[in-house]
Protein backbone atom coordinates (compact mmCIF):
# COMPACT_ATOMS: atom_id res chain seq x y z
CA UNK A 1 0.00 0.00 0.00
CA UNK A 2 2.97 2.23 0.99
CA UNK A 3 3.95 1.97 -2.80
CA UNK A 4 0.76 4.16 -4.48
CA UNK A 5 0.52 6.10 -1.49
CA UNK A 6 3.91 7.34 -2.69
CA UNK A 7 3.06 8.08 -6.03
CA UNK A 8 0.06 10.07 -5.21
CA UNK A 9 2.20 12.19 -2.63
CA UNK A 10 5.24 12.43 -5.47
CA UNK A 11 2.12 13.57 -7.80
CA UNK A 12 0.71 15.80 -5.51
CA UNK A 13 4.00 17.38 -4.59
CA UNK A 14 4.63 17.98 -8.37
CA UNK A 15 0.98 19.79 -9.02
CA UNK A 16 2.43 21.75 -6.47
CA UNK A 17 5.34 22.94 -7.72
CA UNK A 18 4.19 23.16 -11.03
CA UNK A 19 1.48 25.55 -9.46
CA UNK A 20 3.98 27.30 -7.63
CA UNK A 21 6.02 28.46 -10.78
CA UNK A 22 2.64 29.45 -12.09
CA UNK A 23 2.25 31.72 -9.70
CA UNK A 24 5.72 33.01 -9.21
CA UNK A 25 5.56 33.61 -13.07
CA UNK A 26 2.20 35.52 -12.66
CA UNK A 27 3.64 38.25 -10.19
CA UNK A 28 6.85 38.93 -11.62
CA UNK A 29 7.31 42.12 -11.64
CA UNK A 30 9.98 41.92 -14.51
CA UNK A 31 7.11 40.33 -17.16
CA UNK A 32 6.44 42.82 -19.54
CA UNK A 33 3.37 43.83 -20.44
CA UNK A 34 1.86 43.49 -23.84
CA UNK A 35 3.25 46.04 -26.34
CA UNK A 36 1.08 49.12 -26.86
CA UNK A 37 -0.29 49.85 -29.53
CA UNK A 38 -0.14 53.86 -31.13
CA UNK A 39 -1.25 55.21 -34.51
CA UNK A 40 0.66 58.55 -35.10
CA UNK A 41 -1.17 60.33 -37.99
CA UNK A 42 0.52 63.82 -39.43
CA UNK A 43 -0.61 66.77 -41.48
CA UNK A 44 2.14 66.23 -44.32
CA UNK A 45 0.79 68.95 -46.73
CA UNK A 46 3.42 71.79 -47.51
CA UNK A 47 3.56 73.75 -44.41
CA UNK A 48 4.56 70.80 -42.77
CA UNK A 49 7.97 69.79 -43.55
CA UNK A 50 9.79 70.82 -41.05
CA UNK A 51 7.76 69.39 -38.28
CA UNK A 52 7.47 66.17 -40.29
CA UNK A 53 11.44 66.48 -40.36
CA UNK A 54 11.22 66.83 -36.47
CA UNK A 55 8.67 64.16 -35.87
CA UNK A 56 11.24 61.92 -37.58
CA UNK A 57 13.99 62.49 -35.53
CA UNK A 58 11.76 62.37 -32.34
CA UNK A 59 9.98 58.82 -32.45
CA UNK A 60 13.32 57.14 -32.58
CA UNK A 61 13.63 58.59 -28.78
CA UNK A 62 9.54 57.60 -28.18
CA UNK A 63 10.70 54.32 -29.15
CA UNK A 64 13.30 54.27 -26.40
CA UNK A 65 11.10 55.47 -23.36
CA UNK A 66 8.32 52.47 -24.48
CA UNK A 67 10.47 49.76 -24.71
CA UNK A 68 11.13 49.98 -21.05
CA UNK A 69 7.19 49.49 -20.34
CA UNK A 70 6.82 46.58 -22.60
CA UNK A 71 7.31 48.05 -25.93
CA UNK A 72 5.28 50.18 -28.23
CA UNK A 73 3.91 49.06 -31.94
CA UNK A 74 3.32 52.18 -34.03
CA UNK A 75 0.97 52.52 -37.09
CA UNK A 76 2.13 56.14 -39.21
CA UNK A 77 -0.95 57.69 -41.22
CA UNK A 78 -0.29 60.68 -43.17
CA UNK A 79 -2.14 63.10 -45.62
CA UNK A 80 -1.18 65.33 -48.56
CA UNK A 81 -1.49 66.96 -52.05
CA UNK A 82 -4.92 66.23 -53.67
CA UNK A 83 -6.89 63.70 -51.42
CA UNK A 84 -4.09 61.84 -51.05
CA UNK A 85 -4.23 59.50 -47.56
CA UNK A 86 -1.63 56.75 -46.85
CA UNK A 87 -1.25 54.36 -43.79
CA UNK A 88 1.68 52.22 -42.81
CA UNK A 89 1.59 49.02 -41.81
CA UNK A 90 1.98 47.98 -37.63
CA UNK A 91 5.87 48.05 -36.69
CA UNK A 92 7.73 48.03 -33.84
CA UNK A 93 11.10 48.66 -35.82
CA UNK A 94 12.17 52.03 -35.35
CA UNK A 95 14.59 51.83 -38.39
CA UNK A 96 12.10 50.93 -40.28
CA UNK A 97 9.47 53.76 -39.38
CA UNK A 98 12.63 56.35 -39.54
CA UNK A 99 13.12 55.30 -43.45
CA UNK A 100 9.52 55.60 -44.09
CA UNK A 101 9.11 58.83 -42.30
CA UNK A 102 12.55 60.50 -44.06
CA UNK A 103 10.71 58.92 -47.48
CA UNK A 104 7.96 61.73 -47.45
CA UNK A 105 7.93 64.76 -49.08
CA UNK A 106 4.91 67.00 -47.71
CA UNK A 107 3.09 68.66 -50.54
CA UNK A 108 0.22 70.95 -50.77
CA UNK A 109 -2.74 70.46 -49.96
CA UNK A 110 -6.37 70.62 -48.01
CA UNK A 111 -6.79 68.74 -44.52
CA UNK A 112 -8.27 65.29 -44.35
CA UNK A 113 -8.47 64.66 -40.70
CA UNK A 114 -12.14 63.02 -40.91
CA UNK A 115 -10.29 60.57 -43.14
CA UNK A 116 -7.50 60.04 -40.08
CA UNK A 117 -10.28 59.74 -37.80
CA UNK A 118 -12.48 57.09 -39.35
CA UNK A 119 -9.47 55.16 -40.50
CA UNK A 120 -8.96 55.07 -36.57
CA UNK A 121 -11.86 53.89 -36.38
CA UNK A 122 -11.54 50.90 -38.85
CA UNK A 123 -8.90 49.70 -37.01
CA UNK A 124 -9.66 49.63 -33.02
CA UNK A 125 -12.88 47.84 -34.41
CA UNK A 126 -10.46 45.48 -35.43
CA UNK A 127 -7.56 45.18 -32.13
CA UNK A 128 -7.34 47.40 -29.60
CA UNK A 129 -5.86 50.81 -30.13
CA UNK A 130 -4.04 52.49 -26.46
CA UNK A 131 -3.58 55.88 -28.28
CA UNK A 132 -3.60 58.20 -31.63
CA UNK A 133 -1.27 61.30 -31.78
CA UNK A 134 -2.28 63.88 -34.70
CA UNK A 135 -0.06 66.91 -35.13
CA UNK A 136 -0.97 69.64 -37.42
CA UNK A 137 -1.23 73.19 -38.21
CA UNK A 138 -4.27 73.36 -39.18
CA UNK A 139 -8.35 72.55 -39.82
CA UNK A 140 -10.42 72.95 -42.96
CA UNK A 141 -13.08 70.53 -42.35
CA UNK A 142 -16.55 70.29 -41.07
CA UNK A 143 -16.46 70.50 -37.28
CA UNK A 144 -19.43 68.59 -36.28
CA UNK A 145 -19.06 66.13 -38.73
CA UNK A 146 -15.22 65.29 -37.20
CA UNK A 147 -16.72 65.53 -33.87
CA UNK A 148 -19.05 62.87 -34.05
CA UNK A 149 -16.28 60.15 -35.60
CA UNK A 150 -14.50 61.82 -32.38
CA UNK A 151 -16.86 61.11 -30.32
CA UNK A 152 -17.34 57.37 -31.14
CA UNK A 153 -13.45 56.93 -30.81
CA UNK A 154 -14.67 57.83 -27.19
CA UNK A 155 -16.97 55.34 -26.97
CA UNK A 156 -14.38 52.75 -28.72
CA UNK A 157 -11.93 53.88 -26.10
CA UNK A 158 -9.42 55.17 -28.16
CA UNK A 159 -8.38 59.09 -26.71
CA UNK A 160 -6.80 61.17 -29.42
CA UNK A 161 -4.25 63.32 -28.52
CA UNK A 162 -4.56 66.72 -30.23
CA UNK A 163 -0.76 68.68 -30.71
CA UNK A 164 -1.40 71.87 -32.49
CA UNK A 165 1.88 73.75 -34.19
CA UNK A 166 0.67 77.81 -33.91
CA UNK A 167 -1.98 78.87 -32.62
CA UNK A 168 -5.26 79.66 -35.60
CA UNK A 169 -8.10 79.97 -33.72
CA UNK A 170 -10.00 77.99 -35.56
CA UNK A 171 -8.09 75.03 -35.51
CA UNK A 172 -7.70 74.92 -31.51
CA UNK A 173 -11.38 75.19 -31.16
CA UNK A 174 -11.70 72.00 -33.79
CA UNK A 175 -8.60 70.04 -31.87
CA UNK A 176 -9.97 70.85 -28.74
CA UNK A 177 -13.70 69.47 -29.35
CA UNK A 178 -11.98 66.36 -30.88
CA UNK A 179 -9.59 65.35 -27.62
CA UNK A 180 -12.60 66.18 -25.46
CA UNK A 181 -15.19 64.34 -27.14
CA UNK A 182 -12.34 61.09 -27.56
CA UNK A 183 -11.55 61.49 -24.09
CA UNK A 184 -8.32 62.84 -24.93
CA UNK A 185 -5.83 65.87 -24.98
CA UNK A 186 -5.02 69.04 -26.78
CA UNK A 187 -1.43 70.70 -26.58
CA UNK A 188 -0.22 73.80 -28.07
CA UNK A 189 3.53 73.68 -29.20
CA UNK A 190 5.74 76.34 -31.27
CA UNK A 191 7.59 75.78 -34.47
CA UNK A 192 10.84 76.55 -32.50
CA UNK A 193 10.47 73.95 -29.54
CA UNK A 194 11.82 70.82 -30.44
CA UNK A 195 11.62 70.22 -26.76
CA UNK A 196 8.26 70.19 -26.23
CA UNK A 197 6.91 68.33 -29.29
CA UNK A 198 9.53 65.69 -27.63
CA UNK A 199 7.91 65.56 -24.07
CA UNK A 200 4.24 65.27 -25.75
CA UNK A 201 5.47 62.69 -27.83
CA UNK A 202 7.06 60.73 -24.73
CA UNK A 203 3.95 60.83 -22.78
CA UNK A 204 1.90 59.65 -25.08
CA UNK A 205 4.32 56.26 -25.39
CA UNK A 206 4.70 56.17 -21.78
CA UNK A 207 0.78 55.71 -21.58
CA UNK A 208 0.21 53.53 -24.55
CA UNK A 209 2.90 51.30 -23.50
CA UNK A 210 2.08 51.47 -19.77
CA UNK A 211 -1.42 53.09 -19.18
CA UNK A 212 -2.99 55.54 -16.66
CA UNK A 213 -0.67 54.27 -13.67
CA UNK A 214 2.37 54.83 -15.88
CA UNK A 215 1.42 58.15 -17.79
CA UNK A 216 0.44 60.09 -14.31
CA UNK A 217 3.79 58.34 -12.55
CA UNK A 218 5.65 60.11 -15.71
CA UNK A 219 3.22 62.99 -14.90
CA UNK A 220 4.17 63.50 -11.84
CA UNK A 221 8.04 63.30 -12.13
CA UNK A 222 7.80 65.52 -15.82
CA UNK A 223 5.59 68.40 -14.92
CA UNK A 224 4.80 70.88 -17.39
CA UNK A 225 2.49 70.05 -20.68
CA UNK A 226 2.64 66.47 -19.57
CA UNK A 227 0.88 67.57 -16.21
CA UNK A 228 -1.47 69.22 -17.93
CA UNK A 229 -2.74 66.32 -20.67
CA UNK A 230 -2.71 63.81 -17.28
CA UNK A 231 -5.21 67.31 -15.81
CA UNK A 232 -6.84 66.94 -18.90
CA UNK A 233 -7.86 63.20 -19.50
CA UNK A 234 -8.14 61.95 -15.19
CA UNK A 235 -8.89 65.44 -13.86
CA UNK A 236 -6.60 67.25 -11.19
CA UNK A 237 -5.36 65.13 -8.78
CA UNK A 238 -3.99 66.25 -5.36
CA UNK A 239 -0.34 65.38 -4.51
Amino acid sequence: MSKPSNIVNRSKIGEVDSFLDRLASFHNPSQKRPAGRLMIALDATASRQATWDRAAHLQAEMFQVASSLGGLDIQLAFFRGFGEFKVSQWTNNTDELSRLMTSVTCLAGETQLLKVLKHARNEVKKSKIDALVYIGDSFEEDVDVVGQVAGELGILGLPCFMFQEGGDPLTTFAYEQIARLSAGAFQRFDASSAGTLLRLLKAVAVFASGGKRALCDHADQTGGEVKLVVDQMFGKRSN
